[in-house]
């Protein structure tokens, strides 16, 4: 049957799944439920603001300039100034924050990965929910990781720090 020019079963099906989507995430909403300090500070600090703070904006003008939505720009630069991160490399395993763009192939995105894990730097992959095979890939990078994992749907923070195996929904 259909309505509006689209079969009734795959809109039903996209619905539910974005229904579960959502309630898994839902115990996270605002940082509740989360029993990190670390991650409730950035939820509450970095994820929850919509202003940039204070600081420098290179960042920001990188991601901009790489198609990434301002919203999470915004986020992201925020992330490097609340942790204190000087430095940013885009798809290399470069500075204390490292960038993976989702146009960036699977062999190279790990190789990132796993050099960023070996450099204890921090990785944000852009767009994990932009494709099987990117979700495939996060899914690949939370089960291998030793720290902390925090998906904020707009992109993965893969921490490579002293935090434990805990990964965050939010």
């Amino acid at each position: 049957m259909r309505i509006g020019g689209h079969h009734i079963g795959f809109r039903l099906s996209g619905r539910l799944s974005e229904l579960r989507n959502r309630l898994a995430r839902a115990r996270y909403f605002r940082g509740h439920g989360v029993h990190s300090p670390f991650v409730y500070d950035i939820v509450r600090e970095v994820f929850m603001r919509r202003e940039l703070l204070p600081g420098d904006r290179a960042l920001y003008r990188a991601l901009c300039g790489a198609g990434v939505a301002p919203r999470r720009a915004v986020q992201l630069q925020n992330l490097a100034i609340h942790c204190g991160y000087a430095t940013f490399g885009m798809n290399r395993a470069e500075g204390e924050l490292c960038i993976a763009l989702p146009d960036l192939p699977r062999a190279a995105t790990l190789a990132l990965v796993a050099e960023a894990a070996a450099g204890r730097r921090t990785v944000a992959l852009i767009a994990p929910y932009a494709g099987r095979e990117r979700q495939a890939l996060c899914r690949q990078i939370i089960a291998a990781h030793r720290s902390t994992t925090v998906d904020n749907r707009g992109y993965l923070l893969v921490f490579n720090n002293h935090l434990p195996k805990q990964h965050f929904q939010l």
